[in-house]
């Protein structure tokens, strides 16, 4: 249906929707690269990309001749069958990790969800831990999904409150502390999940040495490195993978958002056959994880950020952005912080209704945690249309 206002499409959706979003009062129709459309005709730069799920901005004109290309053959088989491109996607998703396996799935919950069952497997079958008794680490104010066993790890009651019960099987420690993850190690202990930078607690970047100082702790007490890099990964931060910037290699990485190219939701656990070499037919599935249609966009998604070299490209324009952030005047402004193109403006207050006022200036964006403006275009944004936004951003937050 077309010629609806924004106003009425937002009335049918929280009519008939469930009310666990609660969106920025903004309808896009139509993207192309950083710029999206509303019903009016109002023009905006989209500098979130979907929560880092459109690296390649919107509607890539490659990625979407693959999907077209891929349409027009086949774009489900299931699992039952083998499919022509899986074994593809596979070797070359594990080449650019550096790692033998991949076991793809669709959404990024679903990935840690695979993730956490990989980890406690290999914690029964390789280092012998009592089926039952594995435990997994994680990170106090981490975002790794929605799923039951997922928010059980989470330290956001919003997230929680008349979810339980709970799975048991989870330790959380202070991120940021390595030392607080050899306190928790127990003989019982079977992997170490975390974020390489927390996204959804406000852009929370570690300490310098923190990677390097976990995967020593890993290495040497016999545990799974496992990064959740759905949001980081695949050049947002400046590098092809966040934990590269202390050349660290995790045992697991947890892979989705841009590897979909902004089409498709794709997701993936990689590791060594060593460890993902713990499952066999029947112990984990999914209908559509590795589907022909997913795995055309992400080879392209794959071969366009080497090809162009995003990481490159995200650290340019992460400073060119981060520059122009700091000679913004308010004295709200309390940090900015971020690394590439992943920035986080910490306000000493409430910020949102600095969102409403970018918005009013053309600019999509949205606050985190309160008092945080998370910060995240398109990496292959022009340098015309960043500076532009930039224009734009410092209208809006300039006192």
């Amino acid at each position: 249906m077309t010629g609806r206002t924004s106003r009425e499409i937002i009335e049918q959706t929280e009519k008939f929707g469930a009310h666990n979003y609660h969106s920025k009062e903004v309808v896009i129709i139509k993207g192309q690269g950083a710029r999206v459309t509303d019903p009016e005709g109002r023009e905006y730069f989209d500098m979130l990309s979907a929560y880092s799920a459109l690296n390649f901005g919107h509607r890539h004109p490659e990625i979407v001749a693959a999907a077209k290309e891929q349409l027009d053959k086949v774009t489900l088989t299931s699992r039952a069958f083998h499919s022509e491109l899986l074994g593809d996607f596979c070797e070359k998703l594990g080449a650019l990790t550096g790692k033998q396996m991949v076991l793809p799935m669709n959404t990024g919950a679903e990935g840690v969800e695979t993730a956490l069952k990989t980890a406690r497997r290999w914690g029964n079958f390789v280092k012998g831990v009592k089926d039952g008794k594995q435990n997994i680490i994680c990170c106090r104010n981490n975002f790794h999904g929605r799923t039951i066993s997922i928010i059980t790890m989470s330290t956001d009651e919003t997230a929680r409150k008349g979810f339980a019960p709970f799975t048991d099987g989870f330790t959380v420690v202070d991120y940021g502390d390595p030392e607080a993850v050899e306190r928790a190690i127990t003989d019982d202990t079977v992997a170490f999940l975390f974020e390489p930078i927390q996204g959804e607690a406000g852009i929370i970047v570690p300490p310098d040495g923190y990677l390097a100082a976990v995967r020593e702790i890993c290495t040497r007490r016999g545990i799974l490195m496992i990064a959740d890099e759905v949001q980081t990964g695949f050049a947002r931060t400046g590098d092809m993978f966040a934990c590269m910037h202390e050349n660290v290699t995790p045992d697991v990485y947890v892979l989705g958002k841009a590897l979909g190219g902004g089409i498709m939701p794709v997701s993936a656990v990689v590791a060594d056959r060593d460890v993902l070499g713990v499952f066999d037919a029947g112990s984990h599935g999914s209908t559509f994880g590795g589907n022909p249609l997913a795995c055309a966009v992400a080879l392209k998604a794959m071969e366009i950020l080497v090809r162009d070299d995003y990481p490159a490209m995200a650290r340019e324009k992460g400073a060119r952005f981060v520059k122009a952030l700091r000679g913004i005047h308010n004295d709200e402004i309390k940090e900015i912080r971020g690394r590439g193109l992943l920035i986080g403006v910490e306000f000493t207050r409430d910020a949102s209704d600095y969102v409403a006022k970018l918005a009013s200036c053309g600019v999509l964006a949205k606050e985190t945690h309160e008092s945080t403006i998370r910060f995240a275009p398109p990496v292959n944004i022009p340098d015309e249309e960043l500076d532009e936004a930039c224009d734009r951003i410092r209208r809006a937050l300039e006192r």
